[in-house]
């Protein structure tokens, strides 16, 4: 009597797990179906592209023609070719310039907006610009201030018996000239990205820490920068991916010179597939790029876990 009383009192709680585990499979398959549309979609926009990429990194053609299989000879000719090491080399500078130097500038500004300055808004919106500003303004705003002897700039230093210096013809004043304008162009993003992660700081931690006797520093490096390290390596692996592939901002400052200082690897592919027509260097040199961010990005997810999880 006892056992049959148990079955009839289990019965309901089974009929509730299978009506709930079909509703479960009824939605996955539903999601599924649903899926599916958006998925061949991005096949069809993204595979083919990369598909028809990696037939022409193998073939010796043009832009008109596909050409001879040549497998792996297009890659080995650009790892074995100094002006892929040089401009990787300068791509390696721009880009850690480019993260790290907006990042510093965008933590200033968002340490800075915290306080109660005045103004803060109309001062907020007005360091948006520069992100704002389309790029071939603001190059162009660069061009102005620095490009001949007798710009703004080179002016200033001539009046205060610097010399004159050539920003856009020297080499190295060349590429120290693109990094800068590179930060210039990018703390707005590193600001309001940090912005938004401090604005999800609980204020009495600070007033907890201040209690316990930690200093500015201790609170700013124990709990500022702990507790915004997930926005911080997302904002990187970002601002690597917009420094890699960014090309605008080169050449339309510089072109790439003098020299060939200040090109980048993407100035490099867009010169070898348009100008010199080879298209398989070119669209190998874009596989290099592209294989570099993929496992930098995969670096940086990891730490964002490990941010997460601790």
């Amino acid at each position: 009597m006892s056992s049959n009383t148990a079955q009839s009192g289990l019965a309901p709680r089974n009929g509730s797990v299978n009506r709930k585990s079909k509703l479960s499979a009824q939605t996955t398959r539903t999601f599924f179906w649903l899926l599916i549309p958006s998925v061949i979609l991005l096949v069809l926009i993204h595979g083919y592209p990369l598909f028809y990429a990696g037939v022409q990194a193998t073939h010796d053609g043009n832009l008109i023609e596909t050409g001879n299989f040549v497998g792996a000879e297009n890659f080995t000719t650009v790892l074995s070719s100094a002006a892929f090491w040089k401009a990787a080399q300068f791509t390696v500078w721009f880009t850690v310039v480019g993260v790290f130097g907006s990042w510093l500038v965008g933590l200033g500004l968002a340490l800075l907006l915290r306080t109660k300055i005045p103004a803060g808004s109309t001062f907020k919106v007005l360091l948006l610009l520069p992100w704002v500003v389309p790029i071939v303004v603001s190059s162009t705003s660069w061009s102005w201030l620095v490009s001949t002897p007798d710009s703004l700039i080179p002016s200033i230093f001539r009046n205060l018996g610097l010399g004159t210096p050539l920003f856009l013809a020297d080499p190295t004043l060349a590429a120290i000239t693109v990094c800068i304008f590179k930060v210039w162009v990018s703390f707005p993003f590193m600001m309001m990205m940090i912005s938004a992660a401090l604005a999800s700081v609980d204020g009495s931690v600070y007033e907890a820490a201040s209690m316990d006797g930690a200093t500015r520093f201790q609170q700013f490096s124990q709990i500022t920068l702990p507790l915004i390290a997930r926005s911080t390596y997302i904002s990187w692996i970002l601002m690597t991916i917009f420094c890699v592939n960014d090309f605008p901002t080169i050449y339309l400052l510089t072109g790439g010179g003098p020299v060939d200082a200040t090109t980048s690897l993407v100035v490099l592919a867009y010169r070898t597939v348009f100008q010199d027509f080879a298209t398989g260097p070119g669209v190998a040199i874009a596989f290099l790029m592209t294989l570099t961010l993929v496992v930098i990005s995969v670096i940086l997810y990891r730490q964002i876990r490990k941010s997460s999880v601790e």
